[in-house]
């Protein structure tokens, strides 16, 4: 039998190649994760202006001559239009003129970062003159700038992808992997809103309908995860990791809106699975579940095409990896 490559190279050949591969891989990630932060700013943004038609009108096209390209202008006719345009997270801000001049109604729930932009760039269409700002949806009182909330979705991600790759690679049979991912996505759901809601207080809407989306997006992410495994072995529990975590955590816009990202990686980032599951929490946890269709179809879409992986995989009943769970363990934590 021929000697294997890896067998074939001397220790000092393998330890250069492991380090070119590693140096590669950096390359690569860096700028994924780094350029979207670097470069946000408003691209194609939903905004309202509300008030009397002429000056409606003179506000938007002031809007639009200030930042080309960084805004879509909904005309509205009065601040209560507007605020509800806010509530139903049709848009991120709106610009209400009045008989005191211009007021600037933000929904800082949907997003901090835009709430942010928009009050430092109201003095662009008030010719200097301080614009007031009413908060019509304000993000918790104990997590104003939101980082509470993007820092406590991310660990959500990386425990689905270990859960996946965990049922893949120790758990025999279609029936033991499915109720696997079925009491990972209620107990997740439970946990979640435990530690976020009640523990941090960083979330604060209905506890059953915030506990249904985290549970949701927890099924998708470590179904696509499990399901890709069961098909494809190892290299799919990779691919799951790349879609759940290395390419989905940096265009999903958790921390900032997707509409400050580079286009098209801020739409991107909306159909997977980090991206939807954030935006859909948003909906649940501010404002009564407004917004969230499209996300909860898309989480839905990957829990259902997973579990169907899973269920329909030729390998799903045979022996986990050889070497033991002990092995098999480490393989998944390597892989996350």
């Amino acid at each position: 039998m021929p000697p294997s490559p890896t067998r074939s190279r001397s220790p000092l050949q393998l330890a250069l190649l492991v380090a070119l591969l590693a140096v590669a891989v950096q390359a690569l990630l860096v700028p994924l994760f780094a350029a979207p932060a670097a470069n946000l700013a408003p691209r194609d943004l939903p905004i309202a202006v509300a008030g009397p038609a002429p000056v409606a009108g003179d506000l938007a096209g002031r809007l639009a001559a200030a930042r080309p390209g960084a805004f879509v202008v909904t005309t509205l006719p009065d601040a209560e239009a507007a605020d509800r345009a806010l509530r139903d997270r049709e848009v991120y801000a709106a610009f209400v003129a009045g008989p005191d001049g211009v007021a600037l109604h933000t929904a800082p729930a949907a997003s901090p970062t835009v709430a942010a932009l928009l009050a430092e760039a109201a003095g662009q269409v008030s010719a200097g003159r301080p614009v007031p700002v009413v908060s019509v949806v304000p993000a918790d009182p104990d997590d104003p700038r939101g980082a509470g909330f993007a820092a406590g979705f991310l660990p959500f991600a990386m425990t689905s992808l270990l859960a996946g790759a965990l049922l893949t690679l120790l758990v025999r049979g279609r029936t033991a992997r499915l109720a696997g991912l079925a009491a990972y996505a209620v107990l997740a759901g439970v946990a979640g809103v435990v530690v976020l809601h009640d523990w941090l207080g960083v979330i604060d809407g209905s506890r059953l309908a915030e506990g249904g989306v985290i549970g949701l997006f927890a099924l998708a992410a470590a179904a696509t995860v499990a399901g890709l495994g069961a098909v494809l072995g190892r290299p799919g529990i990779g691919l799951g990791a790349l879609l759940v975590f290395l390419v989905g955590n940096p265009l999903s816009a958790v921390s900032a809106a997707p509409e400050l990202l580079p286009q098209p990686w801020g739409e991107i980032g909306q159909w997977l699975p980090v991206g939807a599951g954030g935006t859909a929490l948003r909906s649940a946890a501010f404002f009564d579940g407004a917004g969230a269709g499209q996300a909860v179809a898309i989480l839905a879409g990957y829990a259902v095409a997973g579990l169907l992986l899973v269920l329909l995989a030729r390998g799903a009943g045979s022996a986990p990896v050889v070497g033991g769970p002990a092995a098999a363990e480490r393989s998944a934590v390597a892989a996350a």
